[in-house]
Parts: C-alpha cells; structure tokens; sequence
C-alpha cells in the first residue's frame, strides 16, 4: 500500500494539474488568450486581455466541467464501495436513464435550459426513488438486488427515449442527441455543481473509516460496529444526488466514475479518506481538459464531449485489467 506521504505528494500533483486545466481551459479557444493575461483577469483586472470572454464564457464552462468530473469521480467511488463491485459506476442504478427521461421531455416541449435542467433532475431524482423503493420492496437489500432493480430501471428509460427520439421532429434531435452524449455548452452557472461536489465531500468524508470497513465486506463491517443500514442509505443518497447533479448540468458523459477512481486508487491506496478529495480533483481535471479538447480539436465545431471521455476512458480501463488481472 502506498505510504501517507506519497499520497500526500500525489494529492499535491493533482492540486496543481486541477490548476492547470482551469487555466488551459480558460486560455485556449477560437481566441487564445495568454496564461498571464489570464491570471491578471482573474484577480480582477478589467484591461487584462480577454477579459470579458474569460469571465462571461470560459469560466462558467471550466468551473462546471470541473465540478461535474469532480461529481461522478466521487459518485464512482461511492458506488463501487456500495455494490462491492468494480465495475459500478455513477450511472448503474438508472439515474443518468431518468435525468435522460426528463430532459428529452423537456426538450421536446420546447421549454428553455431553466426548464430542461429543472425535469432532469427531477428524472434523475424520481429514478433514485424508485430504484431505492424496489430495492427495499420487502425490507431487505443486498448489493445484488440493488444493482438488478437498477439495471432494470435503466433499461426501461434507456426504451423510453429511444422511443421519444424515433418520434422527435427533425429539428430537435441534434440538441436531443448532444445532451445524451454530453455536452457543457449550455452550462453557463457553474454554482450548482461546485456547491454539489462540496456537500458530497463534506457529508462523505467524515464516514471514510466506515467506507473503508464496508468495503471490506459486510459480516466485517458490522462485527466491527458500523452502522451499516444507515451508512449504505447515506452513501446511496450522495452518490445519487452528486450524480443526478452532475447530468442534469453536462448530460450523460461516460467513463470519468468509472476510469478515475480505478486510476487514482493506484496511487493512493484504497483509503476513502484520501480517495475521494483525491477521486474528485483528478475527475475534476479530467473533464475539464476533456471540455477544452472538445470545443476546439474541430473548431468552430464542438463535439460531445461525452465522446471524447469514452474515447480516453477505454483504452486506460483496458490497460488497467492488463496491469491488474484481478
């Protein structure tokens, strides 16, 4: 196991790479604005060079996609403790299949960002719901019966907007796909997700012993003197709300809670308590230079940047299993 003060210095590393992707995300662009120009409008000087892009366009972006990766790096390790399983993800109890219900709705009435965030999340919250009281239908629930009410939920709404894009006029079903596949164009309040990710932060890390303990198993954990029924309902909770937020602000992007938490447990061990402030800066990185490429890799055209996460997310994930056969 890595020791405490190489994981410090790597926490360290990924303060300064967080640094680093806010600032390249903010400088790069159909404009390139200098980093010192850059940094000067950041503290504030009116006359910096850009100043009006960076503070108007770029920031609210780069602070939202930041939060965002943030968001389902945490919501990725909160998961793969809850199922006990490596392969879970934020997505793998239907909450991104709801937020994605509610936005095509929402979409498809014509209604405005406000109103198509807003039935998101309500998507994303009502999947949470009902995924939770399936789970628990006669009192009882194990990882297996969570993660199977979960996949069920996920394929239902995974029908329900294949079905409302076959009937979707023409003209919408860009917008309709560009949120599927993720897409931070439309975050213009970075607020939101960057309270989110503080409160997922905030009410996780003081149970880290606990999460460590469960992740041992649960005979462990509670010959132990855990409070397992309300720690796996807290758990349950942040990682939905810390997910639902995270779609609801950038649409479904895939891999960053899966990839990250994998990537920075080999660094620092598989202690919850420097696991996930560390799981939250490298997603949060992550996103945001991912956010960067897209917009302008094939400028003035942005891609989803959903795909591009994919597209990085693989081949890491494949080179992990080859590492870690296990």
């Amino acid at each position: 196991m890595p020791s405490r003060r190489r994981a410090l210095i790597v926490i360290a590393l990924l303060v300064l790479l967080a640094g680093v992707s806010l600032v390249v995300a903010l400088a790069v662009g159909s404009i390139s604005i200098p980093p010192g120009a850059v940094l000067q409008g950041l503290l504030g000087d009116a006359e910096a060079p850009g100043y009006a892009v960076v503070h108007n366009l770029r920031l609210p972006r780069a602070l939202a996609a930041f939060a965002c990766g943030g968001l389902l790096a945490v919501a990725g390790c909160l998961m793969q403790v809850l199922l006990r399983n490596p392969l879970a993800d934020p997505y793998v109890l239907g909450i991104s299949g709801g937020a994605g219900v509610g936005a095509l709705v929402a979409i498809l009435l014509g209604l405005s960002a406000f109103g198509i965030n807003g039935l998101a999340f309500s998507g994303a919250l009502a999947a949470t719901f009902l995924v939770f009281g399936l789970a628990h239908g006669d009192g009882s629930w194990t990882q297996t019966r969570l993660l199977l009410t979960g996949v069920i939920v996920a394929a239902g709404c995974g029908a329900l907007v294949a079905l409302m894009l076959s009937l979707a006029p023409e003209h919408k079903l860009h917008g309709m796909l560009y949120w599927l596949m993720g897409d931070l164009s439309q975050a213009t309040d970075a607020r939101p997700p960057l309270l989110a990710l503080a409160a997922a932060l905030l009410l996780a890390l003081p149970f880290a012993r606990e999460l460590n303990l469960l992740a041992r198993g649960l005979a462990t954990a509670q010959a132990l003197g855990v409070a397992v029924v309300r720690l796996r309902r807290l758990v349950y909770v942040v990682a939905s709300l810390a997910t639902a937020t995270a779609v609801t602000t950038a649409g479904s992007i895939g891999f960053v809670g899966l990839v990250v938490p994998h990537l920075v447990r080999l660094a620092v061990g598989n202690d919850q308590r420097l696991l996930l402030p560390a799981s939250a800066l490298a997603g949060g990185a992550l996103l945001a230079l991912a956010d960067t490429l897209a917009r302008t890799v094939a400028a003035p055209q942005q891609l989803p940047v959903g795909v591009l996460t994919a597209l990085i997310g693989v081949p890491v994930f494949l080179f992990l299993l080859t590492r870690a056969p296990r």
